[in-house]
């Protein structure tokens, strides 16, 4: 495996924490759905770096 596909799908995982922390909290909208946006781009990009 390549550190920096592992780096990549790691900061993903973190982000879609981040996304499911934020909607518990609920928080605006626009701010989650942004956060998905950069979870889903890291986790897919670091699937096709591997």
């Amino acid at each position: 495996m390549s550190g920096g596909g592992v780096v990549l799908i790691a900061l993903g995982l973190f982000l879609t924490g981040g996304v499911v922390s934020f909607a518990k909290q609920k928080m605006p909208k626009s701010l989650i759905v942004l956060l998905g946006i950069g979870a889903a781009m890291a986790l897919g990009a670091g699937a096709m770096w591997l």
